[in-house]
């Protein structure tokens, strides 16, 4: 009896579903059959033909789907908060934040609100994912299978839930992550480059993981190229280039979420004195469980004129509110910034202010190069920067900002005097070198201001300020770059303070540390000695502290020799029992790749001003050993000349799919520090041909 009532429910799920599907496609009395061809590159790369926009998209979600299945289908059940009832309970507190901010609800409004011409793309990307599960059934992990068919307002759903709750709203969220999101740019301006013409340098940093994941792809159609990537589940490139001109983007120091404190009276709030009742929403969700059974749970969710209440664990009550998340159209923008031909097209695209974060580093073939503070910040009656980072007092209702600024009001740099700009997380107002932005031409709370400058940024500008001429391989090595500012910085101090000292470990300690190249390259010996010294440092221990005046020169020298100095014996004690040897190679413990099928690793963590971020984790079935866990993904250094070249990488590969050729299989390339051709031609993809598929696709016309 109970097989028959799981397949009644089975069957109600997928017609349910299916009803959905239907819904949400463009209605259309017929279909128009339209060739699709995917070339698929020996890197796992896929190159997409399509006789229309509608075919090429089409492609781009079958090929998505083909390298992902398992993960994408994952994601998507998560977007329509209903993983703990495919999954199980560890789901479930996923499944509440998407609900409490009513994620499903909203994607049904944002698809009705796509403009036609992108709905059309949109639909057909759904369409292609679809297709891709229905013709290779035997490629998805059971599990997975009830998620499908997958609607377009999963997708519109997923692009909500990754941007705004994780990027955007993350902290106050509650997200747990490994690192901060993260990322390095550079756009040179022909003044600049030994070319004179324009270049670009994209490098997001983010955990090797989830929706985190990007998948790189190339994307042909009507008056359509674009080469690039997508964060997993996205329906158009978000990092790209065409033959014109490109962009990137980095995680930006923008304050667009914001956690108020209320106070509670009774069974209801107060706002400007007076008493307030709580609007509420009873959800149940369900939750399957060892058994297989689902087991039902009711909860009552609050709202404020704020927005969704959450209790925390310190005891108090608090309002979230997030900008973005009424934003119908950030995949419609990023589609159109891809289509864009020229620096006008481009920045009409941007101006629709559909994207809630991120900053944008551009460059094109005309030359022009920008930096922009992008995304939907706030406008806010009082305050500065760290004040709207902090709690906010929810009591008063002249904190609840109802509006955000235009593009117009948002700091940028275009074509600036010094030939390139750069951003490496810091805050707009280092984005290129002598600074040009001013921070009191905007408001306090529109990013921080006086922080001091990490060493990742820092260790960006130096590279390339002096550089009068940069070439495109010298950009690239730049981006290749695993040198240690820090090790600049306090190196030379160091040593000349341990041969003031009798410390005989320190002077063992510093015959190492003479010898080493300042890098983390693989053989290089002396990091891993530095690293367990600088762990122990602090700001307070410098000579000279940050100085705004000298923002990529400062902190400087060590204020108490001695102390340094024992501090270095210390590490040298640890490295030693760790290790056996104070001259451990750096990539002998660190490494990229699973155990057994791993190779040596170059890069370190962005603590030590270190370009090339690599983010590793101990290794627990094998002490002694780290492995590679985020930072660099994907990469892409630009030349815009006619025609257009780029050199690329993906980190872990193109597939995460059990068993994929393209899953991890880029490890060997990473330790060589090697990128590799986009191949943009037809020709040069043909000569490095893996396969060939022809799709048939019913289009809406």
């Amino acid at each position: 009896m109970k097989s028959v009532i799981f397949s009644c429910l089975l069957l109600l799920n997928l017609t349910v579903a299916a009803q959905t599907a239907r819904r949400s496609n463009v209605a259309a009395a017929s279909t128009a059959a339209t060739k699709t061809e995917i070339l698929w590159d020996n890197d796992g790369v896929p190159h997409i033909y399509g006789k229309t926009l509608e075919a090429m998209y089409y492609g781009f979600g079958y090929a998505q789907m083909q390298n992902h299945a398992n993960l994408l289908l994952q994601l998507y059940g998560q977007a329509r908060g209903r993983a703990a009832e495919y999954w199980g309970v560890e789901y479930l507190n996923s499944d509440k934040i998407v609900t409490l901010f009513g994620l499903p609800e909203r994607a049904q409004k944002h698809y009705q609100q796509q403009e036609a011409g992108y709905r059309k793309c949109l639909d057909n990307f759904v369409s292609g994912l679809n297709a891709y599960a229905k013709a290779h059934p035997e490629a998805i992990g059971a599990e997975f299978k009830q998620v499908l068919p997958i609607t377009a307002p999963d997708v519109l759903a997923h692009i909500t839930r990754v941007i705004c709750l994780e990027f955007v709203g993350g902290r106050e969220a509650g997200a747990a992550r490994l690192m901060p999101p993260g990322s390095n740019a550079y756009a040179i301006a022909p003044s600049k480059s030994a070319s004179k013409k324009a270049m670009l340098m994209a490098n997001p940093h983010l955990p090797w993981e989830s929706f985190f994941l990007f998948f790189e792809a190339h994307l042909n159609g009507p008056d359509f190229m674009a080469y690039g990537a997508c964060l997993l589940g996205q329906p158009v490139l978000n990092i790209a280039f065409n033959n014109y001109l490109g962009w990137t983007h980095t995680v930006n120091t923008i304050d667009a979420a914001d956690r108020y404190q209320l106070t509670l009276q009774d069974d209801g709030y107060v706002l400007d004195g007076i008493k307030q009742a709580f609007e509420q929403k009873n959800v149940v969700l369900k939750v399957k469980q060892p058994d297989g059974q689902l087991k039902p749970q009711s909860i009552t969710y609050r709202y404020t004129k704020h927005g969704p209440v959450m209790n925390s664990q310190d005891g108090k009550t608090y309002a979230l509110r997030f900008a973005g998340l009424d934003n119908p159209s950030t995949a419609a923008q990023h589609h159109a910034m891809a289509q864009a031909r020229n620096w006008n097209e481009f920045e009409t695209a941007l101006k629709r202010m559909q994207l809630p974060m991120f900053n944008v580093v551009y460059a094109d073939r005309e030359g022009n190069i920008l930096y922009l503070f992008d995304g939907n910040v706030p406008k806010r009656s009082e305050g500065d920067w760290p004040f709207w980072m902090g709690t906010v007092d929810g009591s008063s209702s002249k904190y609840i900002w109802t509006q955000t600024h235009p593009y117009e009001d948002l700091p940028k740099v275009f074509n600036p005097p010094t030939g390139f700009v750069q951003n490496a997380n810091d805050a707009p107002w280092s984005c290129t070198y002598p600074a040009v932005l001013n921070p009191k031409s905007f408001p306090a709370y529109m990013s921080p201001v006086g922080l001091p400058l990490r060493l990742r940024p820092q260790r960006s500008i130096n590279l390339l300020k002096d550089d009068a001429s940069v070439t495109f391989e010298e950009l690239i090595s730049y981006k290749l770059n695993t040198g240690m500012e820090a090790a600049d910085r306090f190196l030379d101090d160091l040593l000349v303070a341990v041969d003031q000292q009798p410390d005989p470990l320190a002077k063992e300690a510093a015959l190492v540390l003479k010898a080493w190249d300042r890098t983390t390259n693989a053989d290089s010996k002396g990091a891993i000695l530095f690293a367990a010294w600088f762990d122990q440092f602090n700001p307070g221990m410098a000579a000279v502290g940050w100085d705004p005046q000298h923002p990529v020169s400062t902190p400087d020298g060590l204020k108490n020799p001695k102390q340094a100095v024992e501090i270095l014996s210390k590490a040298a004690a640890q490295v030693r029992q760790q290790y056996g040897r104070l001259d451990v190679a750096w990539g002998e413990v660190n490494r990229f790749g699973e155990a057994g099928h791993d190779f040596a690793a170059n890069g370190g963590s962005e603590q030590y001003g270190i370009y090339r971020t690599i983010y590793f984790v101990p290794d627990r079935q094998q002490p002694g050993k780290n492995r590679a866990v985020a930072g660099d993904t994907y990469v892409a250094v630009t030349e815009f000349g006619d025609p257009v070249r780029a050199q690329v990488s993906l980190s872990y590969g193109n597939a995460s799919q059990p068993g994929h050729k393209h899953r991890g299989d880029n490890w060997q390339r990473m330790s060589e520090k090697k990128l590799r051709p986009a191949l943009l031609t037809r020709q040069d993809i043909l000569n490095h041909l893996e396969k060939r598929e022809e799709l048939t696709a019913d289009v809406n016309p």
